[in-house]
C-alpha cells in the first residue's frame, strides 16, 4: 500500500457496555445552526506508558481539538478545567464530573507503540448526558503518520456528532506567492494539510504556476502555466512527478495560444477546459486516455471557468454572453445552455458543491468583491457569505459545508493575499495559516 494511502485501519470497535443509563435525548449537533453556539466537548491527552507514547497522544489530542474548534461546530474545554482525571479507557468515566463543566462529549484514548514500531491508537468517545459510548476504534499506522491518524479520529467525531461526513483527512494545493530578483513575482505551487501543517512545493521558481484543481482520486491535479510565454493548461501527476501540457497533441490549439481552468469530471477520465481555438474562448471537453478534445460551446463571447456537477451530467460556466459576466448551467456534452444569475455586477469562478445542491462564485460589483452561493438550478435568492476589498477562487471541502476562498487586503503597495475559510451560515471566517501570502486554494477529496 503506498504512502499516500497509509497503513491506517480500523481494526475494532468496541461494543457498549451494557449498564442502565439515563433517559437523555443522544447528543446531535446541528450542522447550520451550530455556528452560533458551538457544543462544548471535553478531549482527554491520549494515554501512554512511557514518555514517547505520551507525547503522541497528547500531540494527537491537540491535532484533534484544533480541528474541531476550526470547524466552528465544536467548543474544545481547557484540560485546566477537568475534574476527572482518566487513567484507564477501559473504564467508565465518571459523568457527574464532565457534566459539571458543561461537556457535551468526552473523547479519551490509548497509544502504544508495538515491537514493529508500529503505532496504535484507540479511542472512545462518549455522551457526556445520555452516559452512553458513541463510538469507538483502533487505528494502526507507522509512527510518521500520527497526524494522519487525528485527522482520522476528528472525521470520525465530526460524523458521529453532526450526521455528515468530515473534511479533516485532506491536502490543499495552493499558490504560493514570493518576490525575486528584481521584484519579479514568484508564484509556485505548494501542498499542505487542510490545517497548514507539512507544506511543501510541487513546483519551483522558473515559471510561473497558478489555477490547481484537483482530480477526484487526489493523484492528479491541473494547473495553469506560462511556461512557454502563454497560459497553458498542464497535467500533473503528483505520485510521478510527471508533468504535460494537456494540448500538444491538438495541432490547432497548441497553435494558437490560451488554455484555462481545466477541472476533472467526476468519473477522473476526463477534463472540461476553457480554450482558445479561434477568437474567443470556448468549452472543450478532453479525454485523458485518447488525449482527444470535443467542442462543448461555440459563442463569440467568451465562455470559461467551468465546473462539473457532482454526478458528472451538467456544467456550471462564466460567460458574457449576455452582456456582463454572468453563470450558465449546460448539459455536460454542451447541449441547452440557460442563464442562471441575474444580478447586478460581473458573475465569476463557479464551482459546483459536492453536495449538488449549490453553485459557488464569486461577484464584482463596482469596487466590492462578494463570495456568495446560489441553487444549482437557479431557484431562489443568491447568498453572500463574505464581502471584501478581493475575493477570488473558491473551492469546497469534499463534504460541501465550507468554502476556502483567496482574499486580497490593501496594503500601502497594493494588495496583499490569503487564503480564508467560511461556512454556508457566512460564519466562522478563518485565515488558514501559510508561510507568506497565498492563494488559488483547491482542496482535495478525503485521502484513502
Amino acid at each position: 500500500m503506498t504512502p499516500l494511502r497509509m497503513l491506517l485501519a480500523a481494526l475494532f470497535i468496541w461494543t457498549m457496555l451494557a449498564v442502565p443509563v439515563p433517559a437523555q435525548t443522544p447528543l446531535v449537533v446541528d450542522v447550520i445552526e451550530g455556528h452560533l453556539d458551538p457544543t462544548p466537548v471535553a478531549i482527554h491527552n491520549f494515554l501512554g506508558e512511557n514518555d514517547q507514547e505520551s507525547q503522541i497522544g497528547a500531540d494527537i489530542s491537540r491535532v484533534i481539538a484544533n480541528n474541531l474548534r476550526a470547524s466552528g461546530l465544536f467548543a474544545p474545554i481547557d484540560q485546566d478545567a477537568f475534574i476527572e482525571e482518566v487513567v484507564n479507557i477501559d473504564l467508565r468515566p465518571r459523568f457527574g464530573d464532565w457534566r459539571v463543566i458543561n461537556a457535551s462529549a468526552l473523547l479519551v484514548g490509548r497509544v502504544s507503540i508495538d515491537e514493529n514500531d508500529r503505532l496504535r491508537v484507540a479511542f472512545r468517545l462518549w455522551d457526556a448526558a445520555t452516559e452512553r459510548q458513541m463510538h469507538g476504534l483502533q487505528f494502526v499506522a507507522s509512527l510518521d503518520n500520527w497526524r494522519r491518524i487525528a485527522h482520522k479520529i476528528s472525521d470520525t467525531i465530526y460524523e458521529r456528532m453532526t450526521g455528515e461526513t468530515g473534511y479533516f483527512d485532506t491536502r490543499i494545493i495552493y499558490v504560493s506567492e514570493s518576490v525575486g530578483p528584481n521584484d519579479e513575482p514568484i508564484r509556485r505551487l505548494a501542498v499542505m494539510d487542510q490545517d497548514g501543517a507539512n507544506p511543501s512545493f510541487l513546483t519551483d521558481p522558473s515559471y510561473m504556476a497558478l489555477l490547481p484543481n484537483y482530480s477526484p482520486s487526489a493523484q492528479q491535479i491541473t494547473y495553469v502555466s506560462f511556461r512557454d510565454g502563454r497560459a497553458t493548461s498542464y497535467l500533473y501527476d503528483l505520485a510521478s512527478g510527471r508533468q504535460e501540457a494537456l494540448f500538444d497533441s491538438d495541432p490547432a490549439l497548441a497553435a494558437k495560444g490560451q488554455s484555462l481552468s481545466a477541472r476533472f469530471h467526476p468519473n477522473g477520465r476526463e477534463l472540461v477546459v476553457s480554450a482558445e481555438r479561434r477568437s474567443g474562448h470556448d468549452l472543450f471537453k478532453f479525454d485523458l486516455h485518447t488525449r482527444t478534445l470535443r467542442q462543448l460551446t461555440d459563442h463569440p463571447a467568451d465562455d470559461v471557468e467551468p465546473s462539473y456537477a457532482p454526478d458528472g451530467g451538467r456544467v456550471v460556466f462564466s460567460s458574457s454572453r449576455g452582456g456582463q459576466s454572468q453563470l450558465y448551467v449546460m448539459g455536460a456534452d454542451g447541449a441547452d445552455p440557460r442563464r442562471i444569475t441575474f444580478g447586478q455586477g460581473r458573475y465569476t469562478t463557479p464551482v459546483w458543491s459536492p453536495r449538488g445542491d449549490l453553485i459557488a462564485f464569486t461577484k464584482q460589483l463596482d469596487d466590492q468583491f462578494m463570495l456568495g452561493v446560489v441553487n444549482a438550478d437557479g431557484s431562489g435568492e443568491e447568498r453572500i457569505l463574505y464581502e471584501g476589498y478581493f475575493v477570488d477562487t473558491p473551492t469546497w471541502s469534499p463534504n460541501g459545508r465550507v468554502l476556502l476562498f483567496t482574499r486580497g487586503d490593501r496594503t500601502l503597495d497594493g494588495a496583499t493575499y490569503s487564503i480564508w475559510s467560511v461556512d454556508l451560515a457566512g460564519f466562522n471566517l478563518r485565515r488558514l495559516p501559510t508561510r507568506g501570502p497565498a492563494s488559488d486554494p483547491a482542496w482535495s477529496p478525503l485521502i484513502d
